[in-house]
């Protein structure tokens, strides 16, 4: 309920994903422990969408994220998600937790008129703004919440702190209210209709079945399908759906570390896919596996996917059954809970760790990764992080290749005059191709006999063919013939394949460098004794 509200909508929208998405997900899914249902790192992108398109147009993003979560699975995208770079992903997940913690500090405080805002500057100099109007019963509730959520932990961990923070929470604000102090509730602040007859709180119904597109936009009316509105939300489907790809699959990794199994990649794609396609249908959100459900769920002895039913069923009783008691849960005790949530989601100490200890590349990715992240959005957050992390890597790897003309001895004694060894190391691409071939022009005049040694060189691109082939070409009009030497087969076939060696004095790719430098000693004394 406190996700939902915080992404904009109504308490029980919330309640309907864990109970639909959680348990088609269970029985889609690849993973035997994922518990699936709204998480707090929808937050950043959920609630711009709300704000802009209403809940139709939240729901029908989560139904074309639900889509291309499907495709990317029957495309076995699945291990893609590995190569997304750590300090990219933390950057990112500390960032969302800065704002979710923000958003938190109104209802913490009770205060009012803070009104939406379009970056997060303008959302602080709101609450700055905001401050004087706080409400000391709201204050006081969600202090005394927050400090059980952060103590009761140290006493015992048979009894969640969530459920013991919540209670007390609830019944200091029904004795507050009884003092007549002002306490905000969910009941104060949402209600609903039924038979004409306005209600306080969530209606205590099971999940109906609803056409996203018939639910109210921004404007209060209902969503026009056509072109235009499915251009306006792809790119935020894309983001969701990517979003909840990696979160559900670290999620799964991390549970098969707790409990030593293997999850199926692309079957949970598969499975949150076709989960987040029929949410929609019946109220819900974006839903995904939430690592701290999932941790609980695997430390209480869950085994296969019936726990995560079990958690969905549990959800539908709450529903049927409690709805009328959840009217009292305090707004100040719900902001407080997902305090919490935003400081285990940020790994405060783990990122404290990486600006201390981590390459300074790798603390650049992460820092600019959060300031995107918390200054505009985690899209472009990712998008940026993803290229300069991939910037980094290629530079490293380009670092890593190279060339070098050999020593002035070798295994076979004093090379020739006219005779020079160059060796190349690490593989040839784009960025460093041009660096390991530049010194192939740079030979003195008097070598006239070249050895390329290629026994380190797994594999070659497009450019460093192309490269290459000119640096041979060059090679050529200088009178100097080439050996390339300890090739592999691999890349012997591509280099014939593209003609390499084809049209000049290209010798053999399998001898030794050694068995070269003889080769040409025969050809030089051979040519000796015929003058």
């Amino acid at each position: 309920m406190a996700l939902a509200i915080a992404v904009g909508v109504a308490p029980q929208h919330g309640l309907y994903t864990g109970i639909v998405g959680g348990l088609i997900i269970a029985l889609c899914g690849g993973s035997r422990f994922n518990i699936s249902g709204p998480t707090a790192a929808f937050v950043v992108i959920l609630l711009p969408i709300t704000q802009q398109y209403g809940l139709g147009g939240l729901l029908l993003v989560t139904l074309m994220a639900g889509a291309i979560l499907v495709a990317l699975g029957l495309a076995r995208m699945g291990n893609l998600i590995q190569f997304v770079p750590y300090p990219v992903v933390m950057g990112f997940t500390a960032g969302i937790a800065i704002v979710i913690a923000t958003l938190q500090i109104k209802d913490f405080f009770g205060l009012q008129e803070i009104g939406q805002h379009s970056n997060y500057i303008e959302q602080l100099h709101a609450l700055a703004l905001a401050l004087p109007s706080f409400s000391p019963g709201d204050a006081l509730v969600g202090a005394v919440t927050l400090a059980v959520l952060i103590l009761w932990p140290r006493l015992t961990r048979r009894i969640p702190g969530h459920l013991i923070a919540l209670l007390l929470g609830s019944l200091l604000g029904a004795l507050l209210m009884h003092l007549d102090v002002s306490v905000a509730t969910l009941g104060s602040r949402f209600s609903y209709e039924l038979d004409g007859v306005t209600h306080a709180g969530i209606p205590p119904f099971a999940p109906q079945w609803v056409l996203p597109w018939q639910l109210p936009g921004a404007d209060g009316q209902p969503l026009v399908i056509n072109f235009e509105l499915l251009r306006q939300l792809l790119p935020s489907a894309i983001a969701v759906a990517m979003l909840g790809a990696i979160e559900s699959l670290l999620c799964a990794l991390v549970a098969d570390g707790m409990a030593g199994t293997r999850h199926d990649p692309n079957a949970e794609l598969l499975g949150q896919g076709l989960g987040n396609m029929l949410v929609p249908f019946f109220g819900g959100i974006t839903a995904t596996a939430a690592l701290a459900r999932t941790a609980t769920s695997v430390r209480s002895g869950a085994h296969s996917p019936i726990a995560a039913v079990v958690h969905a069923l549990v959800i539908f009783l709450a529903v049927v059954l409690l709805a009328r008691l959840f009217a009292w849960l305090p707004m100040a005790s719900l902001a407080a809970m997902l305090l919490i949530v935003a400081w285990n989601m940020s790994e405060a100490r783990r990122v404290v760790r990486l600006l201390r200890v981590g390459p300074r590349q790798d603390v650049l990715v992460l820092m600019i990764c959060l300031l995107l992240t918390v200054l505009f959005d985690m899209v472009l957050a990712v998008g940026v992080g993803l290229l300069l992390a991939s910037a980094l890597f290629i530079k490293r790897m380009a670092d890593l290749s190279g060339g070098a003309p050999d020593q002035p001895r070798t295994d076979v004694g004093q090379l020739p005059e006219d005779l020079a060894v160059y060796r190349i190391h690490g593989p040839l691409f784009f960025a460093a191709a041009d660096k390991a071939l530049r010194a192939l022009s740079q030979f003195d005049e008097r070598i006239r006999h070249l050895i390329i040694d290629m026994e380190s060189v797994p594999s070659m691109d497009m450019s460093a063919l192309v490269l290459f082939e000119q640096a041979l070409l060059d090679l050529e009009q200088r009178g100097i013939h080439v050996y390339m030497t300890g090739v592999k087969p691999a890349l012997r076939l591509k280099l014939k394949r593209a003609g390499v060696g084809a049209r000049r004095d290209v010798r053999s790719f399998a001898v030794t460098p050694e068995r070269a430098a003889r080769l040409i000693d025969e050809q030089r004394t051979a040519g000796a004794a015929g003058d």
